[in-house]
Formats: structure tokens, sequence, C-alpha cells
């Protein structure tokens, strides 16, 4: 026991030192009023006042509220297909497999870029199609609307992010026994029986924790919005991390960290939702 305790103590002091103290101290700096240009001063909760109070903030949550649903939900659906169609027997399975992993290994600033020239007013590949096409007269300005800058953003995001759920569905779909599947062609289960009745029940262990992990990486949305909108139009797409690093870049360290802090205690919610609702525990016996 004593040994566990040993082998265990840089573990703790990691977690002490990158996830406790920084915690603590977003926390507390939220409850002062830190700002570079005024002396610090305890003002408790205004800062959480102050927040509740603040269209923009509400703003921003509602874009991170609703980016998180369509992006996680799309991811996961799309995710699931390539799983499915990549665990078949196919020919050049290999060569897709690893295919799928290129945009989820093209660092995201880089795959940020990409598509911002993509979506280019004028010069950019997409306006060069529609109009080669006829599908429009004149080119788009695909970012210059909220709704055409959300929906631009999801796109973006869903290339790059769905071979992470792909690639850990098909982990979870590779490990079943292939005779199980045997024995339900034997029974006439076609595709859709054999998924239902074997392979979802079976990866849903798999499905929480790839969606869980997902979810708390799309709340914390930062880099794709910064390069492609920088949160505009009007702060139209203006994700919460974003919100909260303008403040800190602004010297408002303050209120910086009470978004940070309501940014850490809504990730900490969906967890113990996902755990709780989708039962975590049991499907992991």
């Amino acid at each position: 026991m004593r040994d566990a305790y040993i082998f265990n103590i840089p573990l703790v002091l990691l977690a002490v030192i990158f996830i406790i103290i920084p915690v603590v101290g977003t926390l507390s700096s939220s409850l002062f009023r830190d700002v570079t240009f005024l002396p610090s001063k305890f003002i408790r909760l205004e800062n959480y006042s102050r927040l509740f109070a603040d269209k923009h903030f509400w703003q921003s949550f509602g874009f991170t509220f609703m980016f998180v649903l369509a992006s996680v939900t799309i991811e996961l659906v799309f995710g699931m297909i390539f799983a499915l169609v990549l665990n078949e027997n196919l020919h050049g399975r290999g060569f897709f497999r690893t295919a799928l992993l290129i945009p989820w290994a093209i660092p995201i600033a880089i795959s940020s870029r990409l598509w911002q020239l993509i979506y280019n007013y004028d010069y950019g590949v997409l306006n060069f199609i529609i109009l080669k096409l006829g599908i429009s007269s004149s080119p788009v300005n695909w970012l210059g609307s909220p709704l055409g800058a959300f929906t631009s953003i999801l796109i973006a995001d869903v290339w790059k992010t769905t071979p992470f759920l792909a690639i850990i569905l098909l982990a979870g779909l590779s490990a079943i026994p292939n005779e199980l599947y045997q024995q339900a062609r034997i029974d006439g289960a076609n595709f859709v029986r054999r998924f239902y009745s074997i392979s979802l029940p079976i990866i849903r262990p798999v499905i929480l924790v790839a969606v869980l992990f997902r979810t708390i990486d799309a709340v914390r949305i930062f880099d794709i919005v910064y390069v492609l909108t920088g949160g505009g139009p009007g702060g139209s797409t203006t994700p919460l991390s974003l919100y909260a690093y303008r403040y800190y870049l602004t010297g408002d360290f303050g209120y910086g960290s009470a978004v940070s802090v309501f940014v850490f205690i809504s990730v900490s919610i969906l967890a113990f939702l996902y755990i709780k609702v989708g039962k975590f525990r049991e499907v992991l016996k």
C-alpha cells in the first residue's frame, strides 16, 4: 500500500501544480477588482453580478451552446458512419483509415487558415466553384453574416474533428468479436438490425467517453474562431473562451477570471450530466 502511495506522488504533484493551483488562483482572482491600472480590491461577487447582467456575455454563451450542440451531434453522426464503413472488410481499408486521420493531424491554426482561404471573398476556392457552376452570379461573403459565419465555423470544425470521434468509435467496433456478427447473419439480421442489437449496446461506453471528451473540447473552442472571424460579425460568433481572453488582453483579469470560472463550472456540470444521465458506471461494468 505504501508503495502505491509513493508511485502516485508524481501524479498528485502534477495535478496540484497544473490543475488545482490554476483553478484556485482563477477563482480567487474572480473575487477581486484585478485591473492592471487600478489597485487590487476585494469585491466579493461583483464580477459575477456584472457577468450575468452583461448582454454580450449571454450572446457569447448562446453561440457557445449552439455550437456545442450542433458540432457534437453532427460529428457523432458522421464519426459513426465512417467508423462503421471502415470496420467492414473493404479493399484498401488501411489507406482510408490513414487518410481519415489527416484533418485531425493538421495543427488547428493551419487548418483554420486553410478554411479562411477557402471562404475568402475575392479569391476563395468556394466562391470560384459557385461562380463557375453558375450557382451564384456574384461572390458570397461567407463570413459576413451571423448565420453564414456560424455555418462556416461549424463546417470547418466538423471537418477537423470528426476523425477524432471516428477513430475512437472504430476502436470500439474493432473490439467486437466477429462471431457475433456471423451468428446474426445466420439468423437473418440485416445491417441495421446488427447495429442496434450488437454494435450499439457494446460500444455504448466508448460513445459516452468520445462524446464527453468532444463536448468539453467544443466548449473551449477558441483557435478556429479566432482565425476565421475573430468573433464577428458584431460579436455573433464569440465563444466564451474568446470572450474571457479579450478581458485578459485588456488587463481586466478579475472579470476575465469570472468568465473562466463560469466556463469551468459549465464543463463540470456537463461532465456530471454525462456520467449520471448516461449511467456511465453501469455501462462500464
